[in-house]
């Protein structure tokens, strides 16, 4: 197996798969409401409905950099404001977070082996292979956050 395919298998059993660790992000997000999903219940922290938002923009950033763009996240983007709360908001917010999460799959999936080594436009000295590990990791640092903020509901 290639390193790309052991990449795109990380990132997919990771997200929605059974990765060795425990739950992935998807059985992880399962049953969170959109009325817990909004809430804060701890002082100063993001709420799930925001992590899967910041989850998904930096999907789109990673993807980016496999497209070489140099574009970077709003500060909006990063940590969007949840105005509308409602379930069908949650069920578009989660469906935000699979779309960003397939399109890079999609990317990894056609990057040549050779590619793992560039390093990234605007990437701070990161080649694509760091970065597309750097994404399995963050969305394994989020998805503890969630975890965690889900057990205020339990």
């Amino acid at each position: 197996m290639s390193e790309v395919a052991r990449l795109a298998d990380l990132l997919q059993s990771t997200f929605e798969g059974t990765p060795w660790h425990g739950d992935s992000v998807q059985a992880i997000l399962k049953g969170v409401t959109a009325a817990h999903a909004a809430q804060k219940p701890m002082p100063n922290a993001h709420s799930i409905w925001e992590l899967v938002l910041h989850m998904a923009i930096w999907k789109d950033v990673a993807r980016w950099r496999l497209e070489l763009s140099e574009r970077q996240p709003t500060d909006e983007e990063n940590f969007p404001f949840v105005a509308d709360t409602s379930s069908a908001a949650w069920e578009r917010a989660k469906q935000r977070l699979v779309q960003a999460h397939r399109a890079l799959c999609d990317a990894v999936a056609q990057m040549p082996e050779n590619r793992l080594a560039e390093e990234i436009p605007a990437g701070g000295g990161l080649a694509h292979y760091a970065r597309l590990h750097g994404v399995i990791h963050h969305d394994l640092y989020h998805a503890g956050q969630i975890a965690i903020l889900k057990k205020a509901f339990a």
